[in-house]
């Protein structure tokens, strides 16, 4: 089927084309809209390391890569179970499942950066900054870390980061719109009836050498 072909076949079945994309977002905008508001708290800390240096004055390049090496295991032990249950029973919760934690470090910086996304704005930067208290007393007790320090402490947000529902209806409208395409071509696969002399001839490989004119009233 050539693209031409396939144009004409999508025109011919304009109607299914248009309303089940149009479907499909509709149905998707009304899901999403009942969907509850979710909100980012964002905070970074500094990963402050115990001098390797005799003096403690004198930084090597050793030094740097042993505190590039700390900082990504600080990264990991702020998702850790030990980490979580502290603040969550200090937070007086259960746990923290109803809460979406990401956490990035850079390889040349010991700077990390920690977002906390829930419904609720104000326990959401509740929870990110008792993480940077408690990290911090944890990597002290277990690593050689001197303090992990707030460089932007968290703020409650006052607009939702999600759920994107626009992107969700456009992405919805394009899924229906491929759905649509496919149940034209498939269905005008499956129609095996001749209904012109191209079919004719594709089918019994003979030219066509005439017509019957229709006539009206037969």
């Amino acid at each position: 089927m050539t693209l031409l072909e396939l144009l004409q076949l999508l025109r011919k079945h304009l109607r299914l084309v248009v309303l089940l994309p149009v479907a499909f977002a509709v149905i998707t905008g009304v899901y999403a809209f009942f969907l509850p508001n979710q909100y980012t708290a964002s905070t970074s800390m500094y990963v402050l390391s115990k001098s390797s240096s005799p003096d403690g004055t004198t930084v090597t390049q050793g030094d740097l890569s042993a505190s590039q090496m700390l900082t990504n295991d600080v990264s990991s032990i702020i998702k850790s179970d030990r980490v979580k249950g502290d603040v969550a029973t200090q937070l007086g919760l259960d746990n923290l499942n109803a809460y979406k934690i990401d956490v990035t470090s850079s390889t040349t910086t010991r700077v990390i950066d920690l977002s906390v996304t829930g419904t609720d704005a104000e326990k959401a930067a509740e929870v990110a900054n008792a993480l940077v208290t408690d990290v911090s007393n944890v990597a002290a007790q277990v690593m050689n870390v001197q303090s992990v320090n707030v460089i932007d402490a968290a703020v409650t947000p006052t607009t939702p980061s999600g759920p994107k529902r626009a992107l969700y209806m456009a992405v919805a409208f394009l899924a229906g719109l491929f759905v649509a395409v496919v149940i034209v071509v498939v269905a005008d696969m499956a129609d095996t009836r001749v209904r012109n002399s191209k079919d004719a001839e594709e089918i019994a490989d003979l030219p066509v050498v005439g017509h019957f004119p229709k006539v009206e009233g037969m």
